[in-house]
């Protein structure tokens, strides 16, 4: 299967969705990635099975406060440029590249690495959707090591990383981004073809294309965007979309804090939901969603936003004071839900005293709740 710039357009649009109101706004990477894949013809998106063992997989990303990138735009070549300099450390050349997250603009970058290599994307990721943090990847929960990581800056200046920990690698490239503009672009988490195979999260390329298609055949035909995101999370590793509310935006609080997007939305909710409100707390990305102050969706289960009268995907940045929105939350695959993943990227690492609970689970007990409400509405059992 090959990528060309069409078909970017798309992948745009389901990126949007599993970046779970963060991940950056890929408008600007989507503009890039066509003008780049036209001139440099279409990108190979290849199954982990087609790769073979031995063969070197360098991940490529942007990093930084996706915020800053609304005065500082990509010039398409950074990624790229980390890339070439890594290989240039390892003295081997990269066989693929592939996303280090499938949400936001990340989903889009590699596509612009792949096209000026002339090597393919990998259909795979180390997140499934986006999250702030980079080890907060399936490559560091089962063992891949971040470094060598190769820093590309907002300045212009190639830093190259080599630190044993990863947590300890997030945080000095952190801090190396906040002195230099905040931003950048990184090639890193060297692995294998073996090692992609036992780590990565498969299929996420593919199936945030597939959202795309059916969230634009849905706004051209004036359908239910829901419901055709509903459609296709049914037939994926990924489970069935719930809509968790519908409402007006009546506040919204958003500040920078050590080059994270922090703050929480507020929804009044309309239609089904008249008489209640929703608060979804992001940092970067949607954390937790509360309904009627009980928790509805935690992460990293994907909480997103969709127009509710054009039924376009939102991200946070575009959130305003009135917008009308559907809030849909999403299961992520289960390798994302196990354990040690939860170790990693489970609400206690946001600083929520509370486990992680399945967003399916979540929903038959609201839904359970709901029955009871309106039996007792009705005046309870008759007689």
């Amino acid at each position: 299967m090959y990528i060309n710039h069409k078909d970017i357009e798309d992948l745009a649009l389901g990126a949007t969705v599993l970046g779970a109101g963060g991940g950056g706004d890929p408008y600007i990477t989507r503009l890039l990635a066509q003008k780049i894949i036209q001139k440099f013809g279409p990108v190979q998106l290849l199954q982990p099975f087609m790769v073979p063992d031995e063969a070197l997989i360098i991940p490529t990303a942007f990093m930084g406060a996706t915020t800053v990138l609304q005065e500082k735009l990509l010039n398409g070549k950074e990624a790229y440029g980390a890339l070439k300099m890594l290989e240039n450390y390892l003295r081997s050349k990269a066989f693929a590249t592939m996303p280090a997250e499938a949400g936001g603009l990340n989903a889009i970058i590699p596509f612009m690495v792949a096209a000026r290599a002339g090597i393919p994307v990998i259909d795979s990721d180390g997140m499934g959707r986006a999250l702030p943090e980079h080890q907060m990847s399936s490559f560091h929960v089962y063992g891949i090591s971040g470094s060598p990581m190769v820093i590309n800056t907002e300045q212009d200046d190639y830093i190259l990383l080599k630190v044993k920990d990863n947590y300890r690698l997030a945080e000095i490239a952190r801090s190396l981004l906040a002195s230099t503009g905040g931003i950048g672009n990184m090639a890193g988490y060297v692995m294998t073809g073996e090692q992609m195979k036992e780590t990565a999260i498969t299929g996420t390329v593919s199936f945030g294309l597939k959202l795309g298609t059916a969230i634009r055949k849905a706004i051209q035909e004036k359908g239910d965007t829901f419901e055709a995101i509903s459609q296709v999370t049914s037939n994926s590793t990924y489970g069935r979309a719930i809509k968790l509310f519908q409402g007006k935006i009546t506040d919204i609080e958003r500040r920078l804090n050590n080059s994270y997007l922090r703050g929480r939305a507020v929804i009044r909710g309309i239609k089904d939901f008249s008489g209640s409100e929703c608060i979804i707390e992001f940092q970067n990305e949607n954390i937790i969603a509360l309904v009627d102050n009980e928790t509805a969706a935690l992460v990293p289960d994907i909480i997103t936003y969709l127009d509710a009268e054009t039924g376009f995907p939102l991200s946070i940045e575009q959130l305003k004071y009135g917008y009308r929105v559907t809030v849909i939350g999403i299961p992520t695959p289960e390798i994302m839900r196990t354990e040690s993943a939860l170790q990693v990227w489970g609400p206690r690492k946001f600083g929520y005293d509370i486990d992680y609970i399945p967003l399916e689970v979540l929903e038959k007990f609201r839904a359970i709740q709901r029955a009871n409400k309106g039996f007792l509405e009705k005046g309870g059992a008759q007689g």
